[in-house]
C-alpha cells in the first residue's frame, strides 16, 4: 500500500506550514539558509510520517530542540494519538464496524453449529418419536447429550463446514470466471442475467455436493463412535472424493449415486438465493419508506444494521419454507453411508455406564419424489418438519445477539461523541 505524501511534505517535517501546532512563533526556515547547511540531515531513508527516524547518528532536527520544544517533552497527544485527520468517532465509527462483523460471523457460523447439528439430526432420525417442533423440546435434548458427552458432541463437524464454504465460493469464482454466468447482478439487470446468475449458484452447488454429503456426515454422527485418532480436518474433501470416484471405504448398497441428488441440491441452494435475496430486498426497502429522517453515513449503526436485519430475516424465512425440501436432501444425501447418529428422543441407556442411545440409519429411498411421497405416507406432514424447534432456537439467538449488539454499540457511540 502506497502512502502519498502531503502537498507540503518537504522531507523536514511531516507537518505542513500552516499548521496551528506551530504557532507564530515558529521560524520559517529554507534549504539555502546557513544553519541547515552545517546540520547533517538525514535523507535516506525519507521520513515516514508516524514514525520514527532510526537513525544512528545525529537526530534529525525535526526533533531537535531548536524546533521550539524541548527535548524531553512529549509532541501534542503523545505517541499513541490518532493520526491528524483522522478524529476519534471517525476511529470509533472503524471500530464499531468491525465488531460488528465480527459478531454476525461469529453467530452465522459458530454459535448457530449446535442448532444445525441436532436440527440434521432430526431431520434423518425417522425412528424419533418426537419431532422437536418447538424450541422447549429441543433444548432439553441438546441439554441431555452434552451433559454425557460433552460440550464438543453439538460442535462436531464445524471445520467441515468452513470447508464446504471455501469450496462453494472458490468453486463460484472460477466457474465466473471462465463462463459468461454473472456472480454479482447489476442495478439495472435483464431476465437473461438473472437467470444466469441462478444457473451459476445452481452449478456451485453441484460442484460442491459431494463435500457437502461429507460435511453432513461428519455434523450428524454420533461421537460414542467416532475414532478421534483417524479423523482429521481434510477427511472432508477426502470423503468428498472417494464418493465422486466411487473408490475407498465401502458403503452399503443403498447409497444413491450423486446423479440422484443433483436436482434437489440445486433447487435447493437456488431456491434459498433467490427467497433470501428478495426478502432481503424488501425489508431494506421497507427500512428506508419507515426512516423519517435522511440515514446518517457516519453512523455505523444505520450503514450496517439494517443489512444485517435483512440477511437475518431473508435467511429465516428462506429456511423456514425450504425446510421440508432440506429434509428430504439429507435423507438422500446420508442414505447408505452407514451413519449411526444420537437418539433425538432423549432416551439414555442404563448399563455399566451411562450413554446416549445411538440408532443407525438405514433408509431405503430410491429417488427423491420416492423419498417426499415415503415420509407423507409414514409421518405426515409433521415429518418434513423435524426439528424445527432447533431452527427456531438458531434465529432466536441470533436476533438477540444482534439486538444485544446494537444496544451496546449505540450506548458506546453515544459516549464517545459526547466526550
Amino acid at each position: 500500500m502506497a502512502f502519498r505524501r502531503p502537498d507540503s511534505f518537504d522531507g523536514l517535517g511531516y507537518r505542513g506550514r500552516d499548521d496551528p501546532i506551530y504557532g507564530s512563533g515558529y521560524p520559517l526556515r529554507s534549504a539555502g539558509q546557513a544553519d541547515l547547511q552545517h546540520q547533517h540531515w538525514v535523507t535516506t531513508p525519507p521520513d515516514i510520517p508516524g514514525s520514527r527516524n532510526l537513525h544512528t547518528g545525529d537526530r534529525t532536527p525535526q526533533w531537535e530542540e531548536s524546533l521550539g520544544e524541548p527535548a524531553g517533552a512529549a509532541a501534542p497527544g503523545g505517541w499513541d494519538a490518532p493520526p491528524p485527520g483522522v478524529p476519534p468517532v471517525e476511529q470509533l465509527n472503524r471500530f464499531t464496524g468491525f465488531g460488528i462483523g465480527l459478531v454476525s460471523l461469529f453467530t452465522e457460523n459458530v454459535l448457530a453449529h449446535p442448532c444445525i447439528v441436532f436440527r440434521r439430526q432430526c431431520q434423518v432420525n425417522y425412528h424419533a418419536r418426537t419431532y422437536h417442533l418447538t424450541p422447549f423440546s429441543a433444548v432439553n435434548v441438546m441439554y441431555a447429550i452434552t451433559k454425557v458427552q460433552g460440550v464438543k458432541a453439538l460442535w462436531k463437524g464445524m471445520g467441515s463446514t468452513f470447508i464446504v464454504h471455501g469450496i462453494t465460493l472458490g468453486a463460484e469464482s472460477i466457474i465466473s470466471e471462465v463462463t459468461p454466468l454473472p456472480r454479482e447482478l447489476p442495478h439495472r439487470w435483464t431476465w437473461k442475467q438473472l437467470a444466469g446468475h441462478l444457473l451459476l449458484k445452481g452449478l456451485t452447488a453441484v460442484v460442491a455436493l459431494p463435500f457437502y454429503c461429507a460435511s453432513l456426515v461428519e455434523t450428524v454422527q454420533s461421537d460414542i463412535v467416532r475414532d478421534d485418532s483417524s479423523s482429521g480436518l481434510l477427511d472432508c474433501i477426502l470423503e468428498g472424493l472417494t464418493r465422486v470416484l466411487g473408490v475407498g471405504a465401502p458403503h452399503s448398497r443403498r447409497l444413491l449415486p450423486l446423479s440422484s441428488l443433483v436436482l434437489p441440491a440445486a433447487l435447493h441452494a437456488i431456491l434459498r438465493y433467490a427467497i433470501a435475496s428478495s426478502i432481503q430486498r424488501v425489508v431494506l426497502w421497507l427500512h428506508q419508506m419507515s426512516r423519517k429522517q435522511k440515514t446518517d453515513p457516519n453512523n455505523p449503526l444505520d450503514t450496517y444494521f439494517p443489512e444485517l436485519v435483512a440477511v437475518w430475516a431473508g435467511s429465516l424465512v428462506a429456511d423456514v419454507l425450504l425446510f421440508p425440501l432440506e429434509t428430504a436432501f439429507h435423507r438422500l444425501g446420508l442414505q447408505g453411508t452407514r451413519t449411526i447418529i444420537d437418539a433425538t428422543d432423549g432416551a439414555v441407556a442404563v448399563g455399566n455406564g451411562s450413554s446416549p442411545l445411538v440408532l443407525p440409519v438405514n433408509t431405503q429411498y430410491d429417488r427423491f419424489s420416492d423419498c417426499v411421497h415415503s415420509i407423507r405416507r409414514k409421518e405426515g406432514v409433521a415429518g418434513f418438519y423435524r426439528g424445527f424447534g432447533a431452527l427456531a432456537v438458531q434465529y432466536t439467538l441470533h436476533g438477540a445477539l444482534l439486538a444485544a449488539t446494537r444496544t451496546v454499540l449505540k450506548l458506546l457511540l453515544l459516549e464517545g461523541r459526547c466526550r
